[in-house]
């Protein structure tokens, strides 16, 4: 059996330490990300919407980035929106970015109420390709 493996972006590991949490933990060929958020370098949140769900998607790239991966080996993601009636046509534009054509990963979208000062929360599960396991 394999034994899960932690994985951090480069310059950001304090953050999770900090929470006690890991970016990401691989197990075998699968990598489960924790969800990322819109922050900065300092860890405060990008202010415009639109802006917050882009750094998202940065920071999610990073994480994958640090074990091999890219947003084609996504098989699953699940947002978290404060509000997501106001908010999902910008998600969507933004997501339309990141996600230009099929084959699309599997998608669910929940509404909350709290992100820790945050409006907009992605995670992700993605398979490690072979090439860098």
């Amino acid at each position: 059996m394999t034994k899960p493996e932690p994985v951090f972006p480069a310059n950001r590991h304090a953050l999770y330490e900090a929470h006690g949490y890991s970016a990401a933990i691989r197990s075998g060929d699968l990598l489960f990300v924790s969800g990322q958020v819109g922050s900065r370098a300092d860890g405060s949140p990008e202010p415009d919407y639109r802006q917050q769900a882009r750094q998202a998607f940065t920071n999610l790239k990073a994480v994958l980035a640090s074990a091999g991966c890219g947003l084609e080996d996504i098989v699953d993601v699940t947002s978290f929106h404060t509000d997501p009636e106001r908010q999902f046509a910008d998600f969507m534009e933004v997501k339309n970015e990141v996600f230009p054509e099929a084959p699309y990963p599997n998608w669910t979208a929940v509404g909350v109420n709290w992100l820790a000062g945050f409006d907009v929360e992605i995670k992700v599960i993605a398979r490690i390709p072979e090439t860098a396991a």
